[in-house]
This record gives structure tokens, C-alpha cells and sequence, in this order.
């Protein structure tokens, strides 16, 4: 998998030592290149201004709030329906909820420390904990999306033998695949600091000491191949593929064209599809166009490039209130709660201000009486 791209990293560089380096993650992280210090006049800053830390503040507490609410109502719905059977389908969005979920324990961290203005205030060992479950969280939920997709292929277009290659054994096995695989990739960075002294501040997962590692740029642009490009061709493959199912069995038999099932289908993988490609693509092609560079990047590109990252993994973090609507397409116990809730929600506004006109029309000013009583305060009063 790429790099890993929860938090806001640092600038990539060349390698600069031809060492060899010291137990590193899989997913390497963007180092800060020793001329960084020059290209900002030999004295190290603090990234987050005024601007960036009200924004990210603000952010990180949304994401924290819709993020939370979602996916643990995903959990709870799963958790009541435990006594019906699942299919493999619930079993990946169980899956990828639960990563969305333990995601969110990172960010009051994470918003203390933009309040702060990058000032890390919780030490070493927790900023390693965070930086390992943001890094965990965002490779575990593109591989999940991309199961959900081809899960759907199967139940689409292999409709000869759809059950038992979707057997539910075979599914667990795979979330056991997925999350041990991703688990290796990680946790490397439980062993190595993920703090640094700027001054007076100590930043978390923010700069790191990368620069032993030889042909890094090599190592990111493989990674990002196998953890962001595959996964996205696989999920387009997996469109493109039920959308023409779709266009086939409509010319067939147009009486099948409102099958609920099939277009379901095709509406999550549409869903996955554009999640994937708002919240990841522009930072892992901004790194790709980085790493591309043929000879040592200027102070100019290395600033611009290090503004860019604040913006691209601002959009990285969003996913997680994105993954809910997949779990609304997808699942029909999520759908018709998220459905109850708001329609709860709509008849208490509505009987409170039925409540609210009903005691202002029958004040001193206004008395309603005889047939237009009948018409106006008694539908009203049904409404409670």
C-alpha cells in the first residue's frame, strides 16, 4: 500500500545516504528534506497558521461528529440484526465501518493538537498509537471498497455460481487477509519516534527521518501502484462491467429494466467509485507527479508541494463521513433506519410548530371559532 495519508505529511525527498536503513514501515512516509531548513532560512516553523488552524480545527470536529455518528450507527444496526444472516457485502461494510470507527478515536488528538498550533501535548507513544491507526484506517478502507465492488461484480454479472464463491467463510477469511496484511504494513511505526522538537513546539506525525532510506522515491511510487492505482482499476473494471450487464439485459428483457437488485448494485460500486477518486486520488497523484521529478526539487516546489498536501489530505480525512452513504445503498436495514430517524425527526418539527401556531391563533388576539376552526387548528392538532 502507498503512503500512508491520514495525517498531514512532509515533504518527500531524495535519498541522501546510501546506508542502510533502519526498520522502516512498508508504507514509507515523506521525510523532510534536509534543505527544507534552508529554503525556510535555516529556522524550523510550525506549518499550521492562524488560517490553517481554524480550518483544520473546525474539520477535524465535523469529521469527528458526522464521522462518529455514522459508522457506529452502522455497528449498532449490524449489531441488532445479528440474529438474521449477513451476506459477504454486509460483512465488508461491517468491516469498513469499524475501521471509520476506531479512525475517529484519533481525532481529538488530532484537534488538540491544531488548536495548539502543531503542538503535540500527549507525547511520543500516543502520537505513534495515532499516526498508526491513521495509517491502518486509510488502506484498510480502500481495500474494503474495493471488496464491497467486487462483490457486487460477482452477485451481478457471475450469476452462474455467485453463492459459492461468495461463501461467507471465504469472506471472513478475507477480512482476516486484509486487516493482518495492513496490520504488518503498520505497525513498523509503533517502533520508531513520530514526534520532533521545532523550537518550542514538538510536532506529531508531521516530519520524519526518512532520508537513510535509499531509492525512496522508488519505494512511494511502487507503493502507491499497489495500494491506490490497482484498487481504483479493479473498482472501475468492476463498473464498467455491471453498467454493460445492465445495457444487456435491458435489450433482452426491457421488463427487467427496474430490477432493484441490479441497479442497487451498480449504485454502490458508483458510490465507492466516486468516494474513492474525490477523497484519494489527488494526493496520491500529487505524490506520483513529486516522485516524478527528475532532478532535486527547488525551495519553490518543495513549499508548493508542501502546501498541497495540507489541501489533498484534507480530502484523504473525509472519506470517513463518505463510507455512510455506502452503507445507505448498500444496506437495507441502514437505509430504512437513517430513513425512521428522519422522518422522527421531521414529525417533531412539525408538531412543534403545529404546537407553536396552535397556542399563538388561540391567544387574545385571534380566536379561531366555528367552521374555520374546523379547518385550520383541528388538522393541526392531528398532526401530534
Amino acid at each position: 500500500a502507498p503512503v500512508p495519508s491520514r495525517p498531514i505529511p512532509s515533504l518527500p525527498s531524495r535519498p541522501v545516504s546510501s546506508q542502510p536503513s533502519p526498520s522502516h514501515p512498508i508504507h514509507p512516509i515523506p521525510p523532510v528534506p534536509s534543505r527544507l531548513s534552508r529554503c525556510s532560512g535555516g529556522s524550523e516553523r510550525s506549518p499550521a497558521h492562524l488560517s490553517t488552524k481554524v480550518t483544520f480545527s473546525l474539520f477535524y470536529i465535523t469529521l469527528l461528529v458526522f464521522g462518529a455518528c455514522g459508522n457506529v450507527l452502522a455497528l449498532c444496526i449490524t449489531f441488532q440484526r445479528r440474529k438474521k444472516k449477513l451476506n459477504s457485502t454486509d460483512l465488508y461494510l461491517v468491516n469498513l465501518a469499524l475501521s471509520d470507527a476506531l479512525f475517529t478515536l484519533a481525532l481529538p488528538g488530532r484537534i488538540a493538537y491544531y488548536i495548539l498550533e502543531s503542538d503535540w501535548p500527549f507525547g511520543d507513544w500516543f502520537c505513534r498509537l495515532t499516526a498508526f491507526i491513521f495509517y491502518m484506517n486509510t488502506y484498510v478502507s480502500i481495500y474494503f471498497m474495493t471488496c464491497v465492488s467486487v462483490d457486487r461484480y460477482i452477485a451481478v454479472v457471475r450469476t452462474r455460481h455467485p453463492g459459492r464463491i461468495r461463501k461467507m467463510s471465504r469472506a471472513r477469511g478475507i477480512c482476516v487477509l486484509i486487516w493482518s496484511l495492513v496490520f504488518l504494513q503498520t505497525a513498523p511505526l509503533l517502533l520508531r519516534p513520530m514526534t520532533r522538537r521545532m523550537g518550542d513546539k514538538l510536532t506529531c506525525m508531521e516530519y520524519f527521518n526518512f532520508e537513510e532510506i535509499p531509492n525512496l522515491p522508488y519505494l512511494l511510487l511502487v507503493a502507491c501502484m499497489l495500494g491506490f492505482f490497482l484498487p481504483v482499476g479493479i473498482i472501475l473494471v468492476c463498473y464498467v462491467r455491471i453498467n454493460l450487464k445492465l445495457c444487456q439485459t435491458a435489450k433482452e428483457n426491457p421488463l427487467t429494466v427496474k430490477n432493484g437488485h441490479h441497479h442497487r448494485a451498480f449504485t454502490v460500486i458508483l458510490v465507492v467509485l466516486l468516494a474513492v477518486l474525490l477523497c484519494f486520488s489527488p494526493y496520491h497523484l500529487n505524490i506520483v507527479q513529486f516522485m516524478k521529478l527528475q532532478q532535486e526539487p527547488s525551495c519553490t516546489e518543495n513549499k508548493i508541494f508542501q502546501k498541497s498536501l495540507h489541501y489533498t489530505v484534507f480530502l484523504m480525512n473525509f472519506n470517513c463521513c463518505l463510507d455512510p452513504f455506502i452503507y445507505f445503498f448498500a444496506c437495507k436495514g441502514y437505509k430504512r433506519t437513517v430513513l425512521k430517524i428522519l422522518r422522527r425527526q421531521v414529525s417533531v418539527s412539525i408538531s412543534s410548530a403545529a404546537r407553536s401556531h396552535h397556542e399563538e391563533s388561540s391567544g387574545p388576539r385571534l380566536k379561531i371559532q366555528g367552521p374555520l376552526q374546523k379547518l385550520l387548528v383541528l388538522p393541526i392538532q392531528q398532526l401530534k
